[in-house]
């Protein structure tokens, strides 16, 4: 069975996440888009701890949200991820953060990570974790 191009995974708000408002504080949108994150790679039957061991660090290296509408505590949200774009040596994830079992977004974004080794030099996606990130995805690395 193939690996899905989206994954979805489910979080609940928990109190320390809100502000005095009662809403989720905006940075913490991040923390949801790096647990889907890992989510995703876990779906597709690897962890990022197997990815580190093999030798790849994919730090973020830009990220962006849009807020529609609020989260508050409590609420289960539904995080979609997927790889929006695989090239050599960068890999761009979105997201979509909803209630469970509601339409309305309440948040997207995106996040840009680059491939670098143990010493922090960019390097290409190895062949298997182009294949485990985004070949059913419908993106391929660029031509050299």
């Amino acid at each position: 069975m193939p690996a899905p191009a989206m994954v979805e995974a489910r979080l609940r708000v928990i109190y320390g996440d809100t502000d005095q408002m009662g809403v989720v504080y905006y940075a913490n949108y991040l923390r949801y888009f790096e647990f889907a994150r890992s989510e995703y790679i876990r779906a597709r039957g690897h962890s990022y701890r197997e990815i580190e061991k093999e030798g790849l660090r994919i730090p973020v290296v830009e990220a962006h949200a849009h807020y529609r509408a609020p989260a508050r505590f409590d609420d289960l949200l539904l995080i979609r991820t997927r790889v929006q774009q695989l090239r050599r040596a960068s890999i761009t994830f979105s997201y979509e953060v909803l209630r469970d079992g509601e339409p309305d977004v309440l948040c997207t974004g995106h996040t840009v990570h680059a491939c670098l080794n143990p010493a922090g030099r960019p390097i290409r996606f190895p062949p298997g974790v182009v294949a485990l990130l985004g070949a059913e995805a419908g993106t391929q690395p660029e031509k050299p």
